[in-house]
């Protein structure tokens, strides 16, 4: 695939709803729901931190979120070529070199609200850039391989929004309790990253991107996925019951026992069936982090 190919251009100037498209408002929620956790999970009431709780939601999603899928569309545009051609950037709707600029100037925008919000946040949000670029821009590129890409993608949809969001609530580093929930939601994350990608397989394999569905198969990715999507919601489970929080585990185990039996129907046809997990399996894995924000909440109120 040629450069003009993937730079083509209808006019000189990307219109405005190409370059909200480039933002992908639809991959927002992930982000802003789990930064939302992180805002529930701490005991600070939120009429105390609500304009902080705003502005931090708009960091999780069109700033930090819509950063990453601009640097991805503008790395990826020779996949996208392949894959969905009706992207802005491989159709010419966002011509020249204007998907590498946005990317930028919304980098540094980023940074700079995050800043505003406390040296914690910023921490946070710096770590979420580096992944962002990582994951898509040369030399590293983390998305070539699906242990490491998906890992990335993980921590940035759901650990460091989550962490974010507590932090920006306690105007602090959170508690551990927190930070380890955090991080149990982001490890699951990998394997939502995974079905994510059975929908390139095509593309990815065309341009040697070692997805874990293009490496492994999707009968296998797809039980890797359950796995790792499963397990730490076991131990999420088995921590909150040890905290003195079991009605919240019992809630996170029957939100995980129905997911468990949309998979295994996700099992006999999984590249077939993986858009429809996504929307429903998903659907109850995001429930899962928000009962457990309230069980964390009411265990740092004492509550519990």
């Amino acid at each position: 695939m040629t450069e003009q190919i993937a730079l083509k251009a209808q006019s000189s100037l990307p219109t405005p709803g190409a370059l909200l498209e480039l933002l992908k408002p639809i991959t927002w929620f992930p982000p802003m729901w789990a930064f939302a956790c992180g805002a529930v999970s701490s005991p600070v009431p939120f009429m105390e931190r609500w304009d902080v709780i705003l502005l931090g939601i708009l960091l999780a999603g069109p700033l930090v979120c819509g950063t990453s899928q601009v640097v991805n569309d503008w790395f990826d545009r020779h996949v996208d070529a392949i894959n969905e051609p009706g992207r802005p950037i491989p159709s010419g709707r966002v011509p020249g070199r204007w998907g590498l600029y946005m990317a930028l100037v919304w980098t540094v925008l980023s940074l700079v609200v995050a800043y505003s919000l406390g040296i914690w946040v910023f921490s946070a949000a710096c770590i979420g850039m580096a992944l962002a670029w990582a994951y898509s821009a040369p030399p590293f590129r983390l998305k070539r391989n699906g242990w490491w890409g998906n890992s990335a993608v993980g921590a940035c949809y759901e650990g460091l929004p989550w962490f974010t969001g507590a932090a920006v609530m306690a105007a602090t580093l959170p508690d551990t309790k927190i930070i380890l929930i955090a991080a149990l939601y982001s490890i699951g994350a990998h394997g939502i990253m995974t079905l994510n990608d059975f929908k390139s397989i095509d593309g990815d394999r065309q341009m040697g991107l070692k997805s874990l569905p293009a490496m492994l198969g999707t009968d296998k990715a797809a039980r890797l996925a359950c796995w790792v999507m499963g397990i730490p919601q076991v131990v999420v489970i088995g921590l909150l019951i040890y905290w003195g929080a079991p009605l919240f585990g019992a809630l996170v185990a029957a939100v995980l026992t129905v997911q468990i039996y949309l998979m295994f129907q996700l099992l006999e046809s999984p590249r077939e069936k993986a858009p429809w997990y996504n929307a429903t399996g998903i659907s109850l894995y995001v429930s899962g982090m928000m009962a457990s924000a309230f069980a964390l909440q009411n265990l740092l109120d004492g509550g519990l």
